[in-house]
């Protein structure tokens, strides 16, 4: 069923924000609504004896999501156990986030990922300790182990090395190869949405994106080619054509939001993903452009991209998947940037019921990156 926000909004207004909750199965409203008994249920469950002693909250980060991080004490079976002193959250606590998350389906996406994707996986994700999403309210939570001090999160001033870069068409492949052409796909055991559904409903959800996507492109506009500036009007058409083409392709589950600040790097280089909210059905072209673009400096992939390709297809035949014709690889790839510029223009210019997602330095370089590699493979006329 399609959600409208202001469905969402009826739901938020009349909600107890700080209701206490005390079990597992209750998704709290609030951070305030956590107590020790429901950190008890979530955390100490396993653990005979093992209750939490104390709790305090770090300050509150928000983004698409509202994030905050718990420090944790324990009795002493709790401790001698070696549960966690901090775990991550994610939540959508504030209305716009509320809306954002229910209309565009993510939160139940997320929470759907982690209980039912993430253990099929080898590549390397975050540890959920608890993804729950209340369909009645649109409140959700995910807890995970707080990665920290293990992990550096890369934003668009790290500048990553070609091992690093390889490592994230590895990772792709990985992820891609366990689901390629999957009979589970879009049922209980894999419930997710087709990506050119996720976007209609997006659509109709948010009819005016279109237009705050031209807002964005037109505030963006000096940072990004000039033959693209000249083509403006071209953009939201070729940006609908990507999606249709995901029609055609053959299908696994992608990540669907796959830029640079989404990903992280372990010490040894290999390179993981988290932030699994939009997780959908479509054609793999979607992630490794949207990974490889952000992620890379203009000269970077001006040099580099078109081995990724390679490695990438190399590994998905490994992984059992039968061989990727190179050139039809690199159209797809091509014509799937412009819905991941269209993620970023709509960041850079949110409508109304959208809260503010990224840092303006991120958005206009992530725009600066997709826009040039727009420009340099002619994008607009690979339709």
């Amino acid at each position: 069923m399609q959600v409208s926000a202001e469905q969402v909004r009826q739901v938020y207004q009349s909600e107890v924000h700080d209701r206490p909750v005390t079990r597992a199965d209750e998704v709290p409203p609030s951070y305030m609504s956590i107590t020790r008994e429901w950190l008890d249920d979530v955390l100490c469950a396993d653990v005979p004896g093992a209750q939490v002693a104390n709790f305090s909250f770090d300050e509150r980060d928000d983004g698409s999501s509202n994030r905050r991080r718990i420090f944790l004490s324990y009795n002493a079976a709790g401790e001698a156990a070696g549960l966690p002193a901090t775990v991550f959250c994610k939540a959508a606590e504030s209305l716009e986030n509320r809306i954002v998350l229910g209309v565009s389906d993510t939160a139940r996406a997320e929470a759907d990922f982690y209980n039912l994707v993430q253990p099929q996986l080898s590549i390397p994700t975050p540890k959920a300790r608890y993804a729950r999403f209340d369909p009645q309210s649109f409140a959700y939570l995910i807890m995970m182990d707080d990665m920290a001090q293990g992990v550096r999160f890369p934003d668009e001033r790290t500048t990553l090395t070609r091992q690093q870069a390889e490592q994230m068409a590895v990772t792709l492949a990985g992820f891609h190869s366990r689901f390629y052409q999957s009979e589970a796909l879009g049922t209980a055991a894999l419930p997710f949405t087709t990506w050119p559904v996720w976007w209609a409903n997006q659509m109709k959800g948010a009819p005016d994106f279109p237009d705050f996507c031209d807002k964005g492109f037109e505030a963006v506009e000096e940072h990004l080619p000039a033959r693209l500036v000249a083509r403006r009007a071209e953009v939201w058409p070729a940006t609908e054509k990507s999606v249709a083409r995901h029609n055609e392709l053959p299908h696994t589950l992608i990540h669907s939001d796959v830029h640079l600040k989404n990903w992280f790097i372990l010490p040894d280089d290999r390179m993981g993903l988290h932030d699994w909210q939009l997780t959908t059905i479509g054609h793999w072209s979607r992630d490794f452009v949207f990974s490889t673009t952000t992620a890379l400096t203009v000269e970077q992939r001006r040099e580099w991209h078109l081995d990724l390709l390679r490695i990438y297809i190399s590994e998905m035949e490994r992984h059992g998947v039968p061989k990727i014709d190179f050139d039809d690889a690199f159209l797809n790839v091509r014509q799937q940037l412009m819905t991941a510029f269209a993620f970023w223009t709509i960041t850079m210019c949110p409508t109304g019921d959208m809260p503010d997602m990224q840092p303006v330095r991120t958005t206009v370089e992530f725009l600066k990156r997709m826009g040039t590699a727009i420009d340099d493979y002619d994008v607009l006329d690979s339709f």
